[in-house]
């Protein structure tokens, strides 16, 4: 009796470590998990592939990527980090789908615990997340008359040519607002001939490097779930998402929208700019679900043309005021309004 009890024991100890033992198998990597594998150097393609592979719960606050940074952590291993998503978490909603909610809405999509936005398109109960991009700004003073005109105009895309290509968000976007400069191009001799103690009035235009997405969509009718609840230095019940159309320019860049100020405004900390009040985009007519404050389904209310598009985030009053600095560096209203994902119709979709 006593040596059959002695193995009963010791079934349920072999049991209790086989199940803790599971447990730390299925951990959530952490910014710890990152710093000990870049202490013991290992590879940097290990350190991603471990990001990559594992289910995660990463910080990447903005004082977190600070400190990561001075560890040792690469810009590349930090894109995948901010790039994990937390797998197999389901939005909680108590919203009723609209009129315009796509089939299989109510998908599986995973909650983000990021402080940057995050954009997911549902295909087939499938959950994908498109990388976060944002837009390049350049000057001109050609006033335009339509996106056409925008993406014929030299000047402009010869700035965004010539700007440093950031067609995903690094590091140092999130790190200090002063690193690295402004995103502005200048776009041809805006300055040259205005007296020093004028200050002109120029055309601030949006748009995003290289001539077409990779995110390649398969369907006209497409279902997206944004997610910006936790963004920082931003009140998020004040913007909503949209699809716009995006303008290829002379097989250089996307342009995304154009607005008028002061050549100085970029630079300027005061929040002061309504640069939105008179914003030249080519909005797509769209459905949007808010889920939560700073959480939406949206997707078209018609099928979309084969072609270039993006999802943004955009103020819901049209006069709400900016800070050119903070536009300039993509942080807090300034990252809300320069956050971009894009994504191409194909010919061949249904």
């Amino acid at each position: 009796m006593r040596k059959k009890i002695l193995i009963f024991v010791t079934s349920l100890i072999v049991l209790a470590q086989t199940f803790a033992a599971a447990q730390q198998s299925q951990k959530s990597m952490t910014n710890e998990d990152v710093l000990a594998l870049v202490r013991i150097h290992k590879p940097e393609s290990v350190i991603i592939s471990q990001i990559q592979s594992r289910p995660s719960n990463f910080d990447t606050s903005p004082h977190e990527i600070i400190r990561l940074t001075k560890a040792g952590v690469t810009e590349n291993e930090l894109n995948a980090m901010m790039a994990a998503p937390n797998r197999g978490v389901p939005i909680a909603s108590s919203a009723k789908p609209s009129t315009g909610s796509t089939a299989g809405a109510s998908s599986t999509i995973p909650v983000s615990k990021s402080h940057m936005p995050k954009l997911y398109v549902t295909n087939g109960g499938a959950a994908k997340e498109l990388p976060l991009e944002k837009t390049q700004l350049a000057e001109t003073k050609t006033k335009p008359s339509s996106m056409k005109s925008l993406a014929a105009d030299t000047a402009v895309t010869q700035a965004m040519q010539s700007g440093i290509n950031t067609a995903t968000y690094s590091a140092a976007t999130h790190i200090n607002s002063g690193i690295g400069g402004s995103a502005v191009q200048e776009a041809g001799s805006v300055f040259s001939s205005v007296l020093a103690h004028r200050t002109p009035t120029v055309i601030y235009v949006w748009g995003v490097p290289s001539p077409a997405s990779t995110n390649v969509l398969q369907t006209v009718s497409p279902s997206f779930t944004v997610d910006f609840a936790r963004a920082i230095g931003i009140k998020a019940e004040e913007y909503e998402p949209a699809i716009v159309k995006l303008t290829p320019a002379q097989n250089t860049c996307r342009i995304v929208g154009a607005t008028q100020g002061k050549a100085d405004v970029r630079s300027s900390p005061a929040a002061d700019w309504q640069m939105y009040s008179h914003f030249l985009e080519e909005r797509v007519s769209t459905h949007a679900e808010k889920l939560e404050a700073g959480k939406y389904r949206v997707s078209p209310a018609s099928e979309l043309q084969p072609g270039e598009y993006a999802v943004v985030l955009r103020p819901i009053s049209k006069d709400k005021k900016f800070s050119g600095g903070d536009v300039a560096r993509a942080q807090g209203d300034g990252l809300m309004f320069d956050a971009i994902w894009t994504f191409q119709i194909s010919d061949e979709a249904e």
